[in-house]
């Protein structure tokens, strides 16, 4: 199968990452974007517009950064933590909450139904995964993103309470760490995930360190994009083998 992206060489500096227009959402297409650095972006209305910015803004799941303040909070904290049990609302409520500083939007609900469902289907092959932080049946926060191999390439989360999207980022980062993965893109700089500890790096030490992540070959990938999606639809949890209950009681 060819390669349906350019070389992210190409990508423009201006729009910074801009790569590709047009395509479809199916999960063949996301898996193969995300195997390599790529991810989607667009307004509801727009084509779909393909990214791969430089530099990018990636977490190492070991540098983590938890305030005083923060680590106080957690200590006292009685919320609950989960993966994979309320995805869809996951990624509506991100689709509602305002967003700063994204791709140049500044209040912007660019997840539109189209990008709901094709999540939705990558979540049902085992590939697109939630953390849930609640308290009692109140989803306070959250995240969703794409896991292929030892990467995890995060897409959006959400808050309604002061700590709720932090929690969900440390939960996520702890399990990465305690598992092997190696890298969480965040993709563009964010002031509010800087603070937590992600940072930016070039384009070329990006996909340096995802060659390092995913270790099957390229060309398996673009002939099966299935290849890097779990046998069975598996959990966050089960795919890092990770008593959750466990690792929630530790960290909260």
């Amino acid at each position: 199968m060819p390669n349906p992206f350019p070389p992210t060489s190409q990508a423009l500096a201006e729009p910074n990452g801009l790569l590709a227009v047009g395509g479809d959402l199916h999960c063949e297409t996301l898996i193969s974007a995300y195997a390599q650095g790529i991810f989607p972006w667009f307004e509801p209305g727009q084509e779909i517009l393909w990214w791969s910015p430089d530099p990018r803004s990636v977490l190492f799941p070991d540098r983590i950064h938890i305030s005083r303040s923060l680590n106080k909070f957690l200590r006292k904290s009685t919320w609950r933590i989960s993966c994979d049990t309320r995805f869809t609302e996951v990624v509506t409520r991100c689709a509602s909450a305002l967003r700063h500083d994204d791709h140049n939007a500044e209040h912007s609900t660019w997840i539109s139904s189209e990008m709901l469902q094709a999540y939705a289907a990558l979540n049902q092959l085992g590939v697109a995964h939630s953390i849930e932080i609640s308290d009692g049946d109140q989803l306070l926060g959250g995240l969703y993103g794409v896991m292929l191999e030892n990467v995890f390439f995060g897409e959006s989360m959400f808050s309604d309470h002061t700590n709720g999207s932090k929690v969900a980022l440390i939960a996520l980062a702890r399990l990465c760490q305690d598992n092997g993965v190696m890298m969480i893109d965040c993709q563009v700089h964010n002031p509010h995930l800087e603070t937590m500890g992600a940072e930016l790096v070039s384009r070329q030490v990006f996909e340096k360190h995802l060659e390092g992540a995913i270790k099957a070959p390229m060309n398996a990938i673009l002939a099966n994009p299935a290849c890097l999606a779990p046998a069975t639809k598996t959990s966050l949890e089960e795919r890092l083998l990770v008593p959750l209950k466990r690792f929630a009681a530790e960290l909260l």
